[in-house]
Formats: C-alpha cells, sequence, structure tokens
C-alpha cells in the first residue's frame, strides 16, 4: 500500500497533468516556450511579494506573473523591438529582481532548491484542494477560448475577420498560463513547469490528428510522468521533480525512436 504522502503526491501530479496538457498544446502550437519561462522564472519576485505583503506563495506568484503577462502585452502593441527579445529582457530582469528582493529578508528562510526544482512529496492536503479546484477552473476557462485560440493559432487576420479577439484569447491564455504555473510550482519547480507543460505535447504531437486528441495524449503522457516521476522518486530515491520531467523526456524519446523505425 502507497504511504499517504505518495498518494498525496501523485494526486497532485495527476491534477497539474490534466491541465498542464490542452494549456501545453498552445505553447508547442504557438511556439511559446520561451513566453513560457518567462512566466516561471518571475516566481522568485512573485514569492518576494508574498513576503513583503505577507500572504500565500501562489497568489505572490500568480499576481506578479499576470503583471509580466500584461506588461508583455502591452510592450508588444507599443514596442518595436521583437517578441523574443522582450522576453529575454522580462525574464532576466524579472529573476535578478526577485533574488535581489528576496536578499533584503535576510531572516526569512525560503527553500530555493524547492522552489527552484519542487517538492511534490511535501504536497499537503491543502494543496490538493487548491491544484484540483483551480484546475477545473482553468479548464473550464480554456474550454472557453478554445476555438478563439485554434483560430488565432492558424491565422490571427482570419480570426479577426470572423469576429474574434485574437488580442483578447491571447491576453485571457497568458493569465490562465500564470496561474497554472503559480499552482504547478510546488510540484515541479520554477526551471521544470515549463518543461511539463511542453514536452507531454511535444510527445504526441505527430500521433494527434486533431487539437482535441493531442490535449487527450498530452494528458495520457502527462498522467503516466508524474506516476513514474513520483514512484522512480520514491524507489531511488532521486528528486521527484527531476524525475517526473526525465519520464516525460524518455517517452519523448521513445515516441521518435518508434516513428523513425515504423516510417523505415
Amino acid at each position: 500500500m502507497l504511504d499517504d504522502f505518495l498518494v498525496r503526491s501523485i494526486l497532485a501530479g495527476l491534477g497539474l497533468a490534466i491541465v498542464s496538457g490542452p494549456a501545453g498544446c498552445f505553447i508547442v502550437w504557438r511556439r511559446l516556450a520561451y513566453f513560457g519561462e518567462t512566466i516561471a522564472h518571475s516566481a522568485l519576485l512573485g514569492v518576494a511579494l508574498a513576503v513583503l505583503m505577507e500572504i500565500h506563495y501562489i497568489i505572490g506568484i500568480f499576481v506578479i506573473a499576470t503583471a509580466i503577462v500584461l506588461v508583455l502585452f502591452f510592450l508588444e502593441r507599443r514596442e518595436t523591438l521583437p517578441a523574443d527579445t522582450l522576453l529575454g529582457l522580462l525574464s532576466h530582469g524579472g529573476i535578478a529582481l526577485g533574488i535581489v528582493t528576496i536578499s533584503f529578508f535576510p531572516t526569512v528562510r525560503i527553500d530555493l532548491q524547492a522552489l527552484l526544482f519542487g517538492d511534490i512529496l511535501a504536497v499537503a492536503r491543502t494543496d490538493l484542494v487548491v491544484i484540483w479546484a483551480g484546475g477545473a477552473l482553468a479548464l473550464g476557462v480554456l474550454s472557453w477560448i478554445w476555438k478563439s485560440l485554434i483560430a488565432t493559432t492558424v491565422s490571427s487576420d482570419l480570426a479577426a475577420v470572423a469576429g474574434m479577439n485574437p488580442g483578447r484569447a491571447h491576453l485571457i491564455y497568458g493569465i490562465l498560463l500564470a496561474a497554472i504555473i503559480a499552482g504547478a510550482i510546488k510540484i515541479v519547480g520554477v526551471l521544470l513547469i515549463v518543461a511539463l507543460l511542453v514536452i507531454p505535447a511535444a510527445t504526441v504531437r505527430r500521433f494527434a490528428t486533431t487539437p482535441e486528441k493531442m490535449a487527450a495524449y498530452a494528458i495520457v503522457v502527462g498522467i503516466i510522468s508524474v506516476s513514474g516521476g513520483i514512484l522512480t522518486s520514491a524507489n531511488l530515491n532521486t528528486p521527484a521533480g527531476p524525475s517526473i520531467v526525465m519520464i516525460a523526456f524518455l517517452l519523448f524519446f521513445i515516441t521518435r525512436l518508434f516513428k523513425k523505425i515504423e516510417s523505415s
């Protein structure tokens, strides 16, 4: 019988996989991996805000991540710099500002390793409530903007002509991504969360014939990765977050190898 903390960890990971699968598809389709990295890197500044205002770290991360999304949304329409340059400025500026701000609180102990790589084995029951309730809300929002995002991914101009609002859909998706990352930091950490969003979707891309099937397949790969990673961590005493990503990458490698063998 699995220990109680392992059950909580697997449940938390499953909740994340169910949300990150569909959300990660748009990161792959629209080449937004660096966008996700920028949001994730803002987590350090979010933790600093949480310490300063004495609020829960998830709220602090979400507030700062949402602010980064809004700033980027504004700058893309006002600046002449390329989008990847703006992302680089915000990403490295945010993480540097976060580290400097945290240094002003020498009496506050922050587990940087858990923040960077996650600590899913320390998930509590209250965390499960946040993950599953927030995940249900995130899926509801994603289903609401799903058609608009698909149309915008194909062509922003055609989506606009069809009466959709590509800018609004992109902004809502960015804020939704900020919420997912804020809720997932404790599970896989700042450095690995984007991998869990990208790798499952990239793994199944060649096998899916419709966007909906790709989202469903990505959920399955995410669930296998989370379950396998946690069990690997428990049996081999390896870090849980990196173990989850390692299993996801192994699945990606196996499917690529299988595809090459099939085509030969």
